[in-house]
């Protein structure tokens, strides 16, 4: 069988058409018929076709004019037929790019294999353009994972070697490490790059509604595995998702199929799983709480994103970074980092990591703009932030502020969904903004 490829057969003949169709399906192509050669050059941006299987002589354009058409505008290579074809006409053919030339009646198997090897070509060709750009690009990713750190590079070094692969990958890393950064480098330097990249944040999925955002429905249309087919799905929280979700997670990357709700059509699932952790999912297991079978056939190799902390020597390098895209984006000089800055950096534990330090530096840098603005003064706001409530009922009310604001910015101030995820009622929900204080329109647009 062929791997899915895509052919367009261009022929005025309705009757030969059928039977091309019928030959090429059931040796696995995807076919798409046209009856004359003018519809191609309006079908070519569309139809993504690997191999173009065309008749020579036809009213209008002819099978041959088509190929000058096409040249430059198409690497779609072209298969020329004909039942008057002679040896000038087929040098002709081949001199000026076309990949072959079969005289009909042509015998069906030999007609399959050419199809097969300019696909195949065609294939290689693209995936080769794809890797000169990635290539040319890699050392971009030294701007992503910033660092010097042996961990950092070791980290780099891992993600251009496993990005050629297609195993699942488990990310293990505190808060704000840049697992969903990982992920995506392991996508964008992939031979998916050009399918989707689908992330889901597990935890922000209500329960109720987890197996429907997955699989999808009958009624409500695809779920997030067709959209990210013949990409990379990336699970964030993993330890969020519901138990009986867990089986039929575990079903599909065993079977590499799946059935959407309310329906009796198997669905095939041509995906990479990249997952993250934070929980420790070894505890989480022996409770019951996640499969053993699922954890282990997601690991098949486990990265772990080393804490800020643990490389202090990248600390000022990173800041110095965000410095320069913060100064960029709010259009003012870049601060001038003192020795008593420096200092302050290194002495800070940064409990959420490089996420923690691009909000400490841009608020450096939003007081800079004002004449104002240190290391210390932008980290005694998270200090402040961060302050422990004196009563309990202050911690509570301080827990639920921070829960609240996190689900209406998750959801978009989508009322109905918040009050889903967070298990209360929509009328409870309105009650607690109001009584917590809570902006909704500051938080939606921070």
């Amino acid at each position: 069988m062929n791997p899915g490829y895509r052919i367009t057969v261009v022929d005025d003949d309705k009757a030969m058409r059928e039977s091309l169709a019928h030959l090429l399906e059931k040796a696995g192509f995807e076919v798409l018929c046209l009856s004359r050669a003018e519809n191609v050059l309006s079908s070519i941006q569309t139809q993504d076709s690997d191999v173009l299987l065309c008749d020579v002589r036809m009213p209008g354009m002819s099978g041959t004019e088509l190929q000058m058409q096409l040249k430059g505008q198409s690497d779609v290579p072209i298969v020329l037929m004909s039942a008057h074809g002679d040896i000038p006409m087929a040098v002709s053919a081949i001199q000026n790019g076309a990949y072959s030339f079969l005289e009909k009646p042509f015998d069906p198997r030999r007609l399959i294999k050419v199809l097969q090897n300019a696909s195949q070509l065609r294939r290689l060709s693209r995936n080769a353009d794809r890797l000169k750009v990635r290539l040319a690009e890699l050392s971009a990713l030294d701007r992503v994972m910033i660092g010097n750190a042996p961990s950092i590079k070791a980290l780099r070094a891992e993600i251009v070697d496993l990005s050629t692969t297609d195993v699942n990958v488990m990310l293990l890393g505190e808060t704000g490490t840049g697992k969903e950064l990982v992920a995506k480098a392991l996508h964008d330097l992939g031979h998916r790059s050009a399918e989707p990249f689908v992330p889901i944040n597990c935890a922000a999925v209500p329960v109720v509604r987890f197996e429907e955002v997955l699989f999808g429905t009958a009624d409500n249309g695809p779920g997030l595995l067709a959209q990210a087919e013949g990409g990379t799905l990336f699970l964030d929280e993993l330890g969020a998702i519901p138990l009986e979700i867990q089986a039929k997670l575990l079903r599909v990357i065993e079977t590499k199929q799946y059935t959407p709700i309310n329906t009796s059509k198997m669905v095939n699932a041509n995906i990479r799983i990249v997952s993250a952790a934070h929980e420790r999912l070894e505890e989480m297991m022996k409770e019951g709480r996640f499969r053993e079978d699922l954890y282990f056939r997601l690991n098949t190799i486990m990265l772990t994103m080393p804490p800020l902390r643990a490389r202090r020597d990248d600390v000022t390098t990173l800041y110095m970074h965000y410095l320069d895209v913060f100064a960029s984006t709010y259009e003012t000089d870049v601060p001038v980092l003192t020795s008593g800055d420096v200092a302050t950096l290194l002495a800070y534990d940064w409990p959420g990591n490089v996420r923690e330090l691009r909000n400490v530096c841009e608020r450096h840098v939003l007081a800079a703009r004002r004449g104002a603005g240190s290391v210390d003064s932008a980290l005694n706001d998270n200090r402040e932030n961060s302050t422990t409530p004196e009563t309990l009922r202050e911690a509570v009310a301080a827990f639920e502020r921070q829960l609240i604001g996190k689900a209406l910015a998750r959801h978009q101030g989508r009322m109905d969904d918040v009050a889903a995820a967070l298990g209360i009622g929509r009328r409870t929900l309105n009650e607690k903004i109001v009584k917590l204080g809570l902006d909704k329109e500051t938080i939606l647009n921070r």
